[in-house]
């Protein structure tokens, strides 16, 4: 039996604010993460992603209470990143209503950490996000960054995926940033190449511009697709995009 595809708004917070921009540059007011939480549910979100943005870059701790607020509004899966970096932190937010869990910097910084967190809380909590930008010092021709794509690693993207989900990521957020912001729609050959890869669900994410551009990113194999400025602006509702990938033949919920 097919799974439902699924629809899902990011929150990319940063001093208690909602905040998006282009290429992870320039980032700009969006509004109160609890109002949008609401009011993403409402509308029929799968789940939801609350990105710390700042945390890594700022050498601090997830921002609690705010996860806690936002939990408090929402009914569906909630995703928590941004400053994680022991198992202890995961079982924390836990605590404040998190249902699962992304890792990246701290990841990278120290790969065990995967491992910790899959082994006592299961891969289905632990969500592997990768920040790719296009790189000719690679094979893929694709890097992986970290501090919220402010930092270039030596990593391979898909050889960071391959590891990530045999180390115990139970599931890939693949942010382009090349794309991010553009609205120009989401990086179709990223996101085959990690569904190629992959053994565990791929999660689109970063481009998204229209009700067109949803479907494509599923033929291209991912499982789910994540977007925030569209929706955040009004220019797109979750049922938009559902009805889009109805049309297209995609099972939604």
């Amino acid at each position: 039996m097919s799974l439902a595809v699924r629809v899902i708004p990011c929150l990319d917070v940063a001093a208690g604010r909602v905040v998006k921009g282009v290429n992870f540059q320039n980032l700009r007011d969006a509004g109160d993460p609890v109002e949008l939480a609401a009011r993403y549910a409402e509308q029929g979100a799968d789940e939801l992603t609350f990105l710390d943005v700042t945390a890594t870059v700022d050498d601090r701790s997830t921002t609690y209470d705010m996860v806690q607020r936002v939990a408090e509004q929402v009914f569906i899966p909630l995703t928590v990143g941004g400053g994680i970096r022991s198992a202890d932190d995961v079982a924390r937010l836990q605590g404040h209503g998190a249902d699962k869990i992304g890792v990246n910097s701290a990841a990278i910084a120290r790969p065990a950490l995967i491992g910790e967190i899959a082994d006592r809380f299961g891969a289905q909590v632990l969500v592997l996000s990768l920040d790719v930008k296009r790189s000719d010092r690679t094979p893929s021709g694709f890097v992986v960054t970290t501090h919220g794509g402010r930092t270039e690693t030596d990593l391979d993207a898909l050889d960071w995926a391959r590891r990530g989900i045999e180390l115990g990521a139970g599931e890939l957020l693949v942010n382009s940033i090349d794309a991010d912001g553009t609205k120009a729609g989401f990086d179709l050959e990223l996101t085959a190449l990690m569904h190629e890869l992959s053994t565990v669900p791929v999660i689109a994410s970063g481009g998204a511009g229209a009700v067109a551009d949803f479907p494509p990113a599923i033929a291209a194999g991912a499982d789910a697709v994540l977007a925030a400025s569209v929706f955040h602006n009004g220019e797109l509702t979750i049922g938009e995009v559902k009805a889009a990938l109805a049309a297209d033949g995609r099972i939604v919920r």
